[in-house]
């Protein structure tokens, strides 16, 4: 399944560029993390301040609860997380206490005559 994702970035084009810097090679934990809960690709595309994440899953493995639970506890990864949210903000449409948001599909040139 294809899930779209949105969150912003500080304004700042020095912290900007240190996100990108990170996100050329992550981590190897969190890149085992992802694939371990049915991540089977990822990309985040980002104009100005505005980050799209594009996220593949497989269905059987893939479920969020239990990949947020597993964030939660596992040291390495929660690392990563603070030190992304360094350079992360919320969307205006975010809401507490959470950073990526689901967007919502509004056109699917697959589904026209």
């Amino acid at each position: 399944m294809r899930h779209l994702l949105a969150l912003d970035l500080k304004d700042d084009a020095a912290s900007i560029a240190e996100y990108e810097r990170q996100h050329r090679r992550i981590w190897p934990e969190i890149a085992s993390h992802l694939r371990r809960h049915g991540v089977t690709g990822m990309e985040i595309w980002r104009l100005g301040s505005r980050m799209v994440m594009v996220m593949d899953t497989d269905d059987a493995v893939y479920d969020a609860a239990a990949m947020a639970a597993a964030t939660e506890n596992d040291p390495k990864v929660r690392e990563w997380e603070q030190l992304m949210w360094r350079f992360q903000a919320p969307t205006p449409w975010t809401p507490d206490g959470q950073k990526w948001t689901a967007m919502a599909r509004i056109f699917d040139l697959s589904a026209q005559p």
